[in-house]
């Protein structure tokens, strides 16, 4: 089965906790403060590997999770820092952010990495707190926790051929004739649910990548039937191969057939039109096939001198039966000839998006430790701020000198003050996170 899409989960190592220690050494009494500072806990990223195909390995391991950073050591030595864990990824693999939906990267060439889930710095050891004022602090941090996220993996089709067109009209007939691929075949619509691939070996050293894509309807842009699961993969070909059934067997109009997914393409993203498309007539074996395909180039003819400017760009009409093999070869040659015209640089970086939107870049700086929020439960008073509680994360909250600081953090940035405003007295229960402590006046 073709795995194209992955739900999984990252998380970053930890940072590693400072440490509390001083000096021993014989004949320096007192000795200074000596705990080092914890590692860096390692990064999970995702490495380009042109060797992976599918997303398939994910369905078996969904979560990652890197290493975290050593604690602080005695003598003045910081903890080591934790190795990066490296997750391989097909070409084509887009990275989106599950909560928010954001995409996150776009990962097209081979040794392209991305740092998914970044790891916590090290906490400072009480050899950083030293001033002259307190020249011995019992005070360390705790490490930072690292970045964790669910993420969702979409693998699009790195084909060099993408064959479309409506249900039933013959792909997976003609990817089954031309290439070792045994896609599913049936007398019924969207008998294909996901897309197949298969190697096209002309025996003259030429051979190409074919894919047969889910059969596409009318409004397929805005999702119906299969609808962006088929497109998605569209976008990553080099060229379109549009197998249109000409024996009308189904009642419709072959032309009118043709222009619909070429609307329903353009509609998704105009740019998948100036991609070179051969129109494959199929079920030439069939009765009024031969009239219906006069008739096709009459309309095509009449059609392109009716527009300024011709979209798509149509690079011929083969007559073909993929049942009796019909033209098969003479369509295959065709299509090796314009991929050789083709440049084979990566087209993700091309048609990345319809917005062109594909990366999202962020600042990461500090933030703004201000900005909080009180609320009041009975009478417990809760603050709400994603700086504060990170603050307090890396605060060992058993060192008495460092529940003080916590404290004068909290007096400076203005908690106090509006605790008092909203009516807060001494004994009362403020919580912020878990930890819950008294309030105590202070001016």
């Amino acid at each position: 089965m073709f795995v194209d899409k992955a739900k999984i989960f990252v998380k970053g190592g930890d940072g590693g906790d400072g440490l509390i220690a001083f000096r021993r050494e014989k004949y320096v009494p007192d000795g200074g403060p000596a705990g080092g500072d914890g590692g860096k806990g390692g990064d999970v990223i995702f490495r380009v590997d042109e060797g992976l195909r599918t997303l398939m390995d994910f369905r078996y391991q969904r979560h990652f999770k890197a290493d975290d950073g050593e604690k602080g050591k005695p003598k003045s030595q910081n903890g080591a820092g934790a190795r990066n864990l490296i997750v391989r990824v097909p070409p084509g693999t887009v990275v989106i952010d599950e909560a928010s939906g954001t995409i996150l990267a776009d990962l097209t060439r081979h040794g392209q990495e991305f740092v998914v889930a970044r790891g916590g710095r090290g906490g400072r050891g009480n050899i950083r707190f030293a001033t002259p004022s307190n020249p011995a602090p019992y005070i360390a941090e705790n490490g930072e926790e690292g970045e964790q996220r669910w993420v969702v993996l979409e693998l699009k089709v790195m084909a060099d051929v993408g064959l479309v067109g409506f249900p039933s009209v013959g792909k997976s007939t003609l990817l089954s004739v031309v290439s070792a691929a045994k896609p599913k075949i049936g007398a019924y619509h969207f008998t294909t649910l996901s897309p197949n691939l298969g190697v096209v070996d002309l025996g003259d050293e030429r051979s190409f990548v074919m894919a047969d894509l889910p059969g596409l309807i009318e409004g397929a842009h805005a999702g119906t039937g299969l609808g962006h699961e088929f497109l998605r993969h569209v976008e990553r070909t080099r060229l379109i191969l549009h197998v249109v059934d000409m024996s009308g067997m189904e009642g419709r109009d072959p032309f009118e057939d043709w222009l619909q997914i070429n609307r329903e393409l353009e509609l998704y993203n105009p740019k998948l039109l100036d991609r070179p498309q051969l129109i494959v007539a199929n079920k030439m074996d069939l009765p009024e096939a031969e009239a219906n395909l006069r008739e096709f180039h009459d309309k095509l003819r009449e059609w392109q001198n009716g527009r300024e400017s011709v979209r798509p760009e149509v690079a011929g009409v083969y007559p073909i039966s993929a049942v009796s093999r019909q033209g098969v070869q003479e369509l295959l040659y065709k299509t090796a000839d314009l991929l050789d015209a083709i440049p084979a640089a990566s087209l993700a970086e091309d048609l990345a998006a319809p917005t062109g939107e594909r990366m999202v870049y962020r600042f990461e700086g500090a933030e703004d430790a201000e900005q909080f929020t009180i609320r009041r439960e009975n009478d417990v008073f809760i603050v709400e701020s994603p700086a504060i509680e990170k603050v307090l994360k890396r605060t060992q909250l058993h060192s008495h000198d460092a529940v003080l600081r916590f404290a004068r953090y909290l007096r400076r940035i203005g908690v106090d003050r509006a605790l008092r405003e909203r009516g807060a007295k001494d004994g009362q229960t403020v919580r912020i996170a878990d930890f819950e402590f008294e309030f105590v006046e202070h001016e």
